[in-house]
C-alpha cells in the first residue's frame, strides 16, 4: 500500500532563484524514507528544480522508495541505502582555522546563487546559514566551514553537508546544481555551540562532479556525512521552475 503526503518548500529555504536549496529539500525528502540499521543512509536524486512555496506530492512505495512530484512533473526519488563510506574522511579542522578559512571563501567574489539558503553572500544570519567554506592552506584542497547553528533539524544539518561540497569543486564562475546526495546524520549539532563543516572532491567524470562532505562537533566527533554528486550547467537555459496546472 503506497502512503502519499505533501511537501512545501518555504521560500526562506531557497537556492537557485525560484527554487529550493537541494540539501534542505533532499533532507525534507529523507525524512519520508524509513531507514534500517543495515541501510541507515539516505539517497536523494533530484530530477528537476524544486518549487517554492508549492505543494508537492510525496508518495511512499512499502519498499520503502519515495517519489515526488509537482503535478506531472517528476521532482525527486529517494531510498534507503548503505551509509557513505567513511575511509576518506578528512578530520576536522579547528574552529578557528575554519573562520580562517571563510576569509578565503571563493563565494565572496564571484557567486552564481547570492540567494542561497545554506552559502548564499546575500542572505543573512540567522534567517540563513551563511556558511563560508574556504580552502585549507596545505594544498590538500580540502576546505572548510565554521558553522555556530541557531536553528538544529535534520534538514538544516543536510543543508549544511550541501554546498561546502560544491565549493570545494570549484563552483564559482560555473553554475552547478546537485544531482544526488547521500547522507548519513548520526546527531544532531548543539545550537549556538561551535562546529566544522569540511568538504573535499572525489573526482569527475563530463559535467558530472563528486564529492564528500562532514559535519563534526567542536570536539572533533562526527555528527553527520555526506557523498553527493554535482552536474554543471549552462546558465543561459536556467529558467523558471515548471509549476503544475
Amino acid at each position: 500500500m503506497q502512503v502519499s503526503e505533501q511537501l512545501v518548500v518555504p521560500t526562506r529555504f531557497s537556492g537557485p532563484p525560484e527554487s529550493g536549496n537541494g540539501g534542505w529539500v533532499s533532507g525534507s525528502i529523507a525524512a519520508f524514507v524509513p531507514t534500517t540499521p543495515e541501510r541507515p543512509a539516505v539517497s536523494v536524486r533530484l530530477r528537476t528544480p524544486p518549487p517554492l512555496e508549492h505543494p508537492m506530492t510525496v508518495t511512499v512505495d512499502p519498499a520503502g522508495t519515495v517519489e515526488v512530484r509537482d503535478g506531472e512533473v517528476f521532482v525527486a526519488t529517494a531510498e534507503p541505502v548503505p551509509a557513505p563510506p567513511l575511509d576518506d574522511l578528512p578530520a576536522a579542522a579547528p574552529f578557528a582555522v575554519a573562520l580562517a578559512a571563510g576569509a578565503r571563501y571563493a563565494g565572496l567574489h564571484d557567486h552564481p546563487f547570492p540567494t542561497c539558503f545554506a552559502c548564499g553572500t546575500g542572505r543573512e544570519r540567522p534567517d540563513a546559514l551563511c556558511l563560508r567554506p574556504g580552502p585549507l592552506t596545505d594544498d590538500s584542497g580540502v576546505h572548510a566551514a565554521a558553522w555556530v547553528p541557531a536553528d538544529v533539524t535534520p534538514e538544516i544539518v543536510w543543508a549544511a553537508l550541501d554546498c561546502p561540497g560544491a565549493w570545494a569543486l570549484g563552483v564559482g564562475g560555473r553554475p552547478i546544481v546537485l544531482g544526488t546526495m547521500t547522507a548519513e546524520v548520526l546527531e544532531l549539532p548543539t545550537s549556538g555551540e561551535e562546529h566544522v563543516v569540511m568538504s573535499w572532491g572525489k573526482g569527475e567524470e563530463g559535467r558530472k562532479h563528486y564529492c564528500g562532505t562532514a559535519l563534526y562537533a567542536g570536539d572533533g566527533r562526527l555528527l553527520a556525512h555526506a557523498d553527493a554528486t554535482w552536474v554543471v550547467i549552462d546558465p543561459t537555459t536556467i529558467r523558471p521552475v515548471p509549476r503544475s496546472v
